[in-house]
């Protein structure tokens, strides 16, 4: 997702081309006007990117702002990429969400690093940018960021991992993301962190994408590898249903530890049927939501929001372990990406 290829003009043009392609752009209007903002200029535009339209915790972002939007008198457009990593669909966005006047732009960015060129254009014409859910390289490229503390994300689960394991030696897999994506980098150093152990102590590590599929073969490829894997730390529950499927196959599902972060209403569902044994739980909608009150107070009176905020994390299990603080499937279906 970090890396880059050189293009040559002309491919650059068909790549602008394709990335318009790979969009869905639309607007929600927000609705009646009581508690609508300025006077004579109409509602407020806001733009959200996500980095899809298909994944459910986007999915849920997406419904957020929706919600948000209408009850703060603004106007909503929508994007998302065709694949999560298309920068140039979300370069795209930027562009065409600028020229149409918007006053605030709500992104989860795909590249951390590429985007911020786009970015900076934005913020240079008075557009308030502020990241969701994945920091931008550097993190100040944006206003703001609201987001998961991820890093303390995967250490909830890397604590509740080590107390489940009640001394017993750990042969570790790690799922992971992709290289150089901060969401990934954080979620599995945080694991590591409350394990105790370190990168030494990982028998496999697979890239999955956070995809099912991946999440299944990346199992099985650590299975050939190291039969006796009892641990599986995984950056998403998609991940981790792939590795549950990869394990009962083998007969070895009751017999090994996944965890992992999220905390979807599919991934609590997995918990509360025995699939996975933690998640950390997020809250997308609360991301989008209170990014879209903030772009309604900077065009209100030119207040800029800034810096970072951790929009929650909790430990969500039915077999708690003494000393790690978590909430049972029950209030995690309730509260499933709120």
């Amino acid at each position: 997702m970090s890396r880059t290829t050189r293009l040559s003009s002309s491919l650059l043009r068909a790549a602008a081309v394709t990335g318009v392609a790979a969009l869905t752009l639309t607007a929600c209007g927000s609705g009646s006007g009581s508690g609508s903002s300025d006077s004579g200029s109409g509602e407020v535009k806001v733009g959200l990117i996500t980095k899809t339209d298909t994944n459910p915790f986007f999915v849920k972002m997406k419904e957020g702002a929706e919600k948000a939007a209408k009850e703060n008198g603004a106007q909503l457009s929508t994007a998302a990429g065709k694949f999560d990593g298309d920068n140039a669909g979300q370069v795209t966005a930027i562009e065409n969400m600028v020229a149409a006047g918007v006053k605030g732009i709500l992104i989860t960015p795909s590249d951390s690093k590429a985007i911020v060129p786009a970015i900076e254009k934005a913020r240079a014409k008075g557009v308030l940018v502020i990241a969701l859910d994945t920091p931008t390289e550097p993190e100040s490229a944006v206003d703001a960021l609201f987001a998961t503390d991820n890093l303390k994300a995967g250490q909830l689960i890397g604590e509740y991992a080590k107390a489940a394991m009640k001394g017993k030696s750990a042969k570790i897999a790690a799922l992971d993301l992709a290289p150089g994506v901060s969401v990934g980098v954080q979620r599995h150093d945080g694991f590591l962190k409350g394990f105790g152990a370190t990168d030494k102590d990982v028998v496999c590590a697979q890239d999955t994408g956070g995809d099912q599929a991946k999440g299944q073969t990346a199992m099985e490829n650590c299975l050939q590898k190291s039969p006796d894997i009892n641990v599986v730390y995984t950056i998403n529950e998609p991940a981790a249903l792939g590795a549950y499927t990869a394990l009962k196959a083998k007969g070895r599902e009751k017999d090994v530890l996944i965890v992992s972060v999220d905390g979807g209403c599919t991934g609590t569902r997995a918990v509360k049927d025995g699939k996975i044994a933690a998640t950390s739980q997020q809250y997308p909608l609360k991301m989008a939501a209170e990014g879209v009150k903030a772009v309604v107070t900077y065009a209100k009176d030119g207040k800029k929001a800034s810096g970072y905020t951790d929009t929650g994390v909790t430990l969500i299990t039915d077999k708690g372990q003494t000393g790690v603080t978590s909430k049972d499937t029950a209030y995690g279906l309730e509260n499933c990406w709120g």
